[in-house]
């Protein structure tokens, strides 16, 4: 079967465009296909922390540089959202709205999206005070009340963020402790503006032409109103995988499984990044994944 490319890079977040950086080094025709933004989720983190070996700046400009190296090298870039993938002739076709493309080997890089809670209100109230960026709407918030709901790395994060701008942040987490790294923790004591609610959830939110009150109901069953002008939910991830055939095994909660060298199942399909079932939360390990898989790429097609 005639190819277009050598490989191509399913999504360009940190993992993908590491992945292909490295492969259109190597010598090989490298495709990259985003259905967004490239960068992925840290896109619009003004602050990387920890911040990977070398970079400067925030994830705009680190993901930019990633864009540059790879272009730099010869990756073509396509604006194309895929549809679905499929193993064909020895090769793997990879479809998008505008057509077909093949390729010896396929990079799924597709990424994960922020949870949504998933209550009352939240899809309604989206940009109208449910947001998931403080960096981007935190300057909104000037001297207003705003919950954050989750307790991991990513909530503790972003609830110091509002803290700049708003007079009181109120995290709001299902267990009875934190699951953030231990500096997150300790910058958030230490951060007055912050009240901690520890063994509840949020169940709503509610308000007028905007965000106005978010109701929590702690586990001993008693339901709170909380004033507030806005809502920022971190409760973990969901895959970017939907568009994935049935022979790419994912695991129960839809993340892609993978080998020791991260290929998948499916010969010549390999996952990458957040998408891949078990890669650790930090841009060291997604840029670790991409280097690794395009190592393994390129000496088999070398």
């Amino acid at each position: 079967m005639a190819t277009n490319y050598d490989v191509i890079v399913i999504g360009e977040g940190v993992a993908g465009l590491t992945a292909a950086g490295e492969l259109a080094k190597a010598g090989l025709r490298v495709a990259t296909f985003e259905a967004q933004l490239f960068g992925g989720l840290i896109i619009n983190v003004n602050e990387l922390d920890p911040s990977p070996a070398g970079s400067t700046g925030g994830g705009a400009e680190y993901a930019s540089s990633l864009v540059e190296a790879a272009a730099n090298a010869g990756v073509e870039s396509i604006s194309e959202p895929v549809t679905g993938i499929e193993a064909a002739g020895g090769g793997v076709t990879v479809r998008t709205d505008g057509g077909s493309r093949t390729a010896r080997q396929v990079v799924i890089a597709s990424g994960a999206r922020i949870k949504r809670l998933g209550i009352p209100g939240e899809a309604e109230f989206e940009g109208k005070g449910v947001s998931q960026c403080a960096d981007c709407d935190g300057p909104m918030y000037q001297n207003e009340t705003a919950v954050v709901a989750g307790g991991g790395d990513s909530a503790l994060q972003e609830a110091l963020v509002l803290a700049q701008y708003c007079k009181e942040v109120r995290i709001v987490h299902h267990g009875s402790e934190f699951s953030a790294a231990d500096h997150f923790k300790q910058a958030v004591d230490a951060q007055p503006k912050i009240v901690k609610t520890f063994n509840a959830e949020v169940t709503a939110v509610s308000g007028g032409q905007m965000v106005e009150k978010v109701q929590i109901k702690h586990k001993d069953g008693r339901t709170e109103d909380i004033p507030s002008a806005g809502l920022f939910a971190y409760i973990g991830l969901e895959p970017n995988s939907d568009f994935l055939p049935d022979a790419v095994k994912r695991d129960a909660s839809g993340f892609v499984v993978a080998g020791d060298t991260l290929e998948t199942g499916l010969a010549g399909v390999w996952a990458v990044g957040a998408v891949r079932s078990g890669c650790g939360g930090l841009l060291d390990d997604a840029i670790a994944d991409g280097k690794k898989a395009a190592s393994a790429i390129a000496a088999r097609l070398g």
